[in-house]
């Protein structure tokens, strides 16, 4: 939402529907003006759970201004999504009636689970493992059956049912602040540029390809990013 150009651009292709992920910090009259009258733009609110928790991660105050957001986007008759990282250490609490009825109540119509993904050594208990994945994958059951007028999605957890890691191509890819075509955010790296050719010809680039075509989407994985977790093998592919 600091790029309103792009929001902009966004809403002149209303055929597409655009999550627009953020903190809630920027909702001004602008905005709700804009998403009011651009429906295929949909805020999507990072939220860690209760307040503590979420403070602790996105900085004090963060929480309030969340709340303050998604009942200004009550009031104007719109509709918004929540995106959760699902950590050890919050797992029990973003699954639990208390939280789900909060947003419920707010009229969020969709929550986003994103496991957590560790970048160092320090954080890696708090990725979730096969325990816990089981647990999140049995209580999404649950709350798809007790909240049908919500939608629930798990990243990378429903990607089971889709035959592997969506990355690359299979059914997104992440474009870089410089242009750069890459699998995912989590995986930053690229040998082409949407800037030189088209998306349809980046889908296609040789690295895409040889994800695509190779085992390393299909793999198990201890965190939640098979090609984090596998880093060594992209940067092989890009040297081949």
């Amino acid at each position: 939402m600091m790029r309103k150009d792009i929001l902009l651009k966004a809403a002149e292709i209303p055929e597409i529907l655009f999550p627009v992920f953020t903190n809630g910090t920027l909702m001004s009259d602008s905005y709700l003006q804009l998403f009011d009258k651009a429906r295929n733009l949909v805020p999507i609110f990072s939220i860690e759970g209760d307040e503590r928790k979420t403070d602790e991660r996105r900085g004090a105050g963060i929480y309030q201004s969340l709340i303050r957001a998604m009942d200004r986007i009550k009031e104007n008759h719109l509709i918004f999504g929540a995106s959760v990282t699902v950590t050890t250490s919050n797992l029990n609490e973003v699954v639990s009636d208390d939280f789900i009825s909060i947003l419920q109540e707010r009229g969020c119509k969709v929550v986003i689970y994103v496991e957590f993904v560790p970048v160092t050594d320090d954080s890696v208990e708090l990725a979730p493992q096969d325990a816990e994945r089981a647990f999140l994958k049995n209580k999404l059951m649950a709350l798809r059956e007790q909240y049908p007028e919500m939608l629930f999605i798990s990243f990378p957890g429903d990607e089971k049912s889709s035959g592997g890691c969506l990355a690359a191509g299979r059914g997104f890819f992440h474009i870089n602040s410089h242009g750069g075509a890459e699998p995912c955010p989590f995986s930053p790296y690229s040998d082409i540029n949407v800037r030189d050719t088209s998306v349809r010809e980046a889908l296609h680039s040789r690295l895409f390809t040889a994800l695509q075509d190779g085992d390393v989407l299909m793999e198990e994985h201890a965190g939640g990013c098979v090609l984090f977790e596998r880093r060594n093998q992209v940067e092989a592919l890009l040297s081949d």
